[in-house]
């Protein structure tokens, strides 16, 4: 399989030893091969994956590493915002789903997809949201974004159908939309470490 993996990625693996530099004892009671990792942002000399595992509960997450020869399938967030896709879903009653139903309706200058909670949901059909679940979304962004559609875009976000949260991927990181928009500047999640910027997208020093 040829793999460009990017964080929030949803990945299977062919077996349950694939997993690797995981302690928590709980990963071996809960997960096994018919259940994705998430792609998070790390980095590994030897060029494993970094990967988390979700446990049952929210304060359950465990970090650990994959080799790329071990995965079998690959959901992005991406994939998950066709309507259709929402409308199958047997979560669409869910504030979370609405939402983002709500978002899919209109054309947005930009990528952007499902992650977290509500994310493995779509994915899976795991039923790993309620009515009180936050909706988490990114907006890839490999070059500069004008600021008014964000603003519309996290207006939309606004109407209280749930708490929802924005992550903005640019080739340096992440930041939090509601943050920059509010701030003018936010915290840059990268694979080295956190990093206070203005501009996201150009190196400062």
């Amino acid at each position: 399989m040829n793999l460009t993996l990017r964080p929030h990625d949803l990945i299977w693996l062919n077996a349950r030893d694939a997993l690797e530099g995981i302690a928590e004892s709980w990963v071996d009671e809960i997960w096994h091969t018919g259940l994705p990792v998430v792609v998070r942002r790390d980095v590994d000399e030897s060029g494993r994956i970094p990967v988390g595992v979700r446990g049952l509960r929210r304060d359950r997450r465990a970090a650990g590493w994959v080799k790329p020869e071990a995965v079998t399938r690959v959901c992005t967030p991406e994939s998950l915002v066709d309507p259709q896709v929402l409308l199958r879903s047997p979560f669409i009653s869910q504030p979370p789903l609405q939402a983002a139903l709500l978002l899919a309706q209109r054309a947005w200058p930009w990528r952007w997809g499902i992650g977290g909670s509500t994310g493995y949901a779509l994915a899976t059909g795991i039923p790993a949201i309620h009515a009180a679940s936050d909706l988490d979304l990114l907006i890839r962004a490999p070059e500069v974004l004008p600021r008014e559609p964000l603003a519309q875009w996290q207006q939309r976000l606004s109407g209280g159908l749930c708490r929802a949260d924005t992550q903005v991927e640019t080739p340096r990181g992440a930041f939090a939309l509601a943050e920059w928009l509010r701030d003018g500047k936010a915290l840059l999640k990268t694979s080295r470490g956190p990093l206070l910027v203005s501009d996201p997208w150009n190196r400062e020093e």
